[in-house]
């Protein structure tokens, strides 16, 4: 079992578990919606996500001029150039699959590949936004291959269920900041703990949480209790449960393998 958890580790540490949970909850919305997706979008997509969370990593690490506090980026000081190749052979392969996605992903994907940048350059300017923007672009790259091919008429239904899975990414990335906060102190990271302070990240976690179970009682209610509706009310009380046991979590690490894990819940509606 020890190993197991040491390998997904480093499967949390490169974000590849990042990438199965964007592709799974892109095929998740993509039922929903009735669109099939491409192998090749999924492989652009998941592609986009590691490169854009290794660029964000490798330049966190770059600017922190002595050793790292946190285990990922001093992952990231010690395989700098080899993680630099990494991203440019993902690159290369990135736009070749381009050629293979349909006209409608590839144009909405453009326009986020520019916000992407956008982010990427005035990322520092945003401080204590910084959770919620990449929350956002998070959750635009999970949804837009099925938003850009569905024909369905989007009633509210769905777009409560496009909320909730926004607040999940959002939730997510505040508990890690709230996690993170002294080695982000340390290294002269921005988030909004360091910012706001702890007791304010709580309260604001807190009513998120709430926020999302109130959404998903209102889903359940008003449109039926969905197994996609069970599966987004399972993922935020387990991010619940992850920063209710925080204190034990906090030791060994595993508060981000859960975390990040959440994603890969989805995978129970496409087997269903």
């Amino acid at each position: 079992m020890h190993s197991i958890i040491r390998f997904y580790h480093l499967l949390n540490t490169l974000s590849l578990d990042i990438v199965s949970g964007a592709v799974i909850s892109a095929l998740f919305f993509a039922k929903i919606f009735q669109v099939s997706i491409r192998p090749y979008g999924l492989i652009s997509l998941g592609l986009t996500v590691w490169i854009i969370y290794t660029i964000d990593h490798l330049r966190d690490a770059k600017n922190i001029s002595h050793q790292a506090s946190s285990e990922r980026h001093q992952f990231h000081q010690r395989n700098f150039r080899t993680l630099i190749i990494g991203v440019g052979l993902a690159l290369l392969l990135d736009v070749l699959t381009i050629f293979f996605i349909r006209k409608q992903i590839l144009e909405w994907g453009l326009i986020l590949f520019g916000v992407v940048v956008l982010y990427l350059i005035g990322q520092r300017s945003l401080r204590f936004a910084k959770e919620a923007f990449i929350a956002c672009l998070y959750s635009c790259g999970v949804l837009l291959p099925s938003l850009a091919l569905t024909e369905i008429h989007l009633d509210p239904s769905h777009y409560l269920l496009i909320t909730q899975f926004g607040i999940i990414a959002w939730i997510n990335l505040l508990m890690f900041s709230w996690f993170d906060h002294v080695s982000d102190q340390q290294d002269n990271q921005n988030s909004f703990v360091t910012i706001f302070g702890k007791s304010t990240t709580q309260i604001s976690l807190i009513g998120l949480v709430v926020l999302n179970f109130c959404l998903a009682a209102i889903q359940a209610s008003v449109y039926g209790a969905t197994l996609p509706v069970f599966i987004l009310l399972l993922m935020n009380a387990t991010l619940l449960m992850v920063f209710l046991f925080r204190n034990r979590l906090a030791k060994n690490g595993l508060y981000r393998l859960l975390g990040d894990a959440v994603f890969l819940f989805p995978v129970l509606f496409l087997l269903l």
